[in-house]
């Protein structure tokens, strides 16, 4: 008999009427029934956790890190079980975590707990902004309140913890909505989370978009967090503006890649491959056009396709796997499509390029080539494992094709002069320009997005301060 799953509302399970079921895009299996939350539970949750707030908040601020020093104990222990349910319900392969590993769901479970860990380590003092003779102004960090936080479904533990953690370390509480897609592995991870907390200061819904419409629009959400694709970032932002709700947004990439001239394509190639196919290519932040100088293409093309053609694809359960499918049927169509359309205008398959037989959502990896600007597969975000390599001969162009689309999350420069790597890194419209790797965040770094990519950023201190509202306390001195 099928399991089913539960939401967290006040430290309690709590059921739904109605359900759907998760499924194992390996294999199809189905994995449990999720609940469809109501309109009432969605509101039963946000009521949870604006009761809990003010009492959180009201904690010393070492408590609160206490806390989060145990729940990250918590994801340390369980972080085989959690590594489990991602590749069993996203799909990713289980891989490893230290170098040389497939960075997989073992590497996810062991950054949700590095990202607990740091922001929990973090420091928000008052600050005295200015003092002279005659006045003392100290700013203050206050918390927004209830935080909505919405997860999507390629990094699904790793992304709600950038989401959850800096919320609670600033005093806010947070209802989390997972994606529809990945509800288990995330409604079990918050359970964990949950049960050395509070009741209150973490709760769940799940279900598909509407849920997560009733949760943005509700009038107690003081903050909203959402990473996921731009046509539904235009929306959070159409309903939050009902309320003047504030956001951080991170949306969709695009992301250029450029390989200049003087680099060495033995010396990028592993680097600059999993810079695109990390996470089969469904990553925000990956690699997904790549703009490679004429002198160096073919060489670079054969270094690319040599290790894609080796990479073992399957179920990400079986020892050995560097390659899962793609998470949904959705996004399988959406590759497929964009592969053939490339097909039929001429472009030139170098490897894969055809759908595997079998069940589950596998597709290889996929290089194509004789390509350009304006070709759906270069200026749409394929999000899978699908990289697109287009020749170019001056720099000049080369950048301001890589400007050109209204995205900027992130962008690479590959070159063996570092002096020439970073000037051309400052002309790319980019949140996160990368030098040598592509990709590479911490958690002490700044991360977001520029243009349609969003706004607001995330991780380190700067992360930290975008879950608070300054508050300045003003003293005029005695004369």
């Amino acid at each position: 008999m099928l399991k089913t799953f539960d939401n967290t509302v006040n430290g309690q399970a709590v059921p739904a009427q109605r359900s759907f079921e998760s499924r194992n895009p390996a294999t199809g299996e189905v994995l449990g029934l999720v609940p469809h939350s109501s309109a009432d539970q969605v509101a039963q949750a946000v009521a949870a956790a604006r009761a809990a707030q003010p009492a959180w908040a009201a904690r010393p601020d070492a408590e609160r890190q206490a806390y989060l020093m145990k729940v990250a104990e918590t994801l340390h222990a369980q972080a085989d079980y959690l590594a489990e349910w991602i590749t069993r319900e996203q799909g990713k392969p289980l891989g490893g975590v230290g170098p040389g590993q497939v960075p997989g769901s073992r590497f996810e479970a062991w950054g949700c707990e590095v990202w607990t860990q740091v922001p929990a380590s973090l420091e928000l003092p008052p600050e005295v902004v200015f003092e002279d003779a005659g006045r003392r102004d100290v700013l203050h960090r206050r918390p927004f309140g209830v935080v909505a936080a919405i997860a999507p479904w390629n990094w699904p533990l790793l992304i709600a913890i950038w989401q959850i953690i800096p919320s609670l370390r600033t005093g806010n509480t947070v209802v989390l909505k997972p994606s529809e897609y990945t509800s288990i592995c995330s409604l079990e991870m918050a359970r964990l989370i949950a049960s050395v907390l509070p009741p209150g200061v973490l709760n769940t819904v799940s279900g598909p978009g509407e849920v997560g419409s009733l949760l943005v629009e509700n009038p107690g959400v003081d903050k909203i967090m959402f990473t996921g694709s731009g046509a539904t970032g235009a929306r959070i932002t159409a309903a939050a503006a009902k309320h003047l709700t504030p956001t951080t947004l991170e949306l969709g990439g695009n992301d250029a890649a450029i390989v200049l001239p003087d680099a060495n394509p033995k010396a990028i190639a592993m680097d600059l491959f999993w810079g695109a196919f990390l996470n089969m290519g469904q990553t925000c932040a990956c690699a997904k056009r790549l703009y490679v100088h004429e002198d160096l293409h073919d060489a670079l093309v054969a270094e690319l396709k040599a290790l894609a053609t080796a990479m073992p694809m399957g179920n990400g359960l079986q020892p050995g796997i560097a390659m899962g499918p793609i998470q949904n049927r959705m996004q399988y169509d959406k590759v497929v499509s964009l592969v053939e359309q490339a097909r039929a205008a001429g472009a030139t398959i170098v490897c894969g390029g055809q759908a595997l037989e079998g069940p589950g959502h596998f597709y290889p990896l996929t290089l194509v080539t004789d390509i350009a600007d304006g070709a759906p597969l270069v200026d749409q975000e394929q999000f899978g494992p699908v990289l697109p390599i287009i020749r170019y001969r001056d720099l000049d162009q080369a950048i301001a094709s890589a400007n050109r689309l209204d995205v900027g999350l992130g962008a690479s420069v590959w070159s063996q002069d570092l002096e020439q790597a970073q000037a051309v890194a400052l002309r790319l419209q980019a949140g996160t320009v990368w030098i040598n790797q592509h990709g590479a965040i911490h958690p002490m770094v700044p991360f977001g997005g520029v243009k349609s990519s969003g706004w607001g950023v995330e991780f380190g201190m700067d992360g930290l301060k975008a879950m608070t509202q300054a508050q300045v306390v003003s003293l005029k001195k005695p004369s």
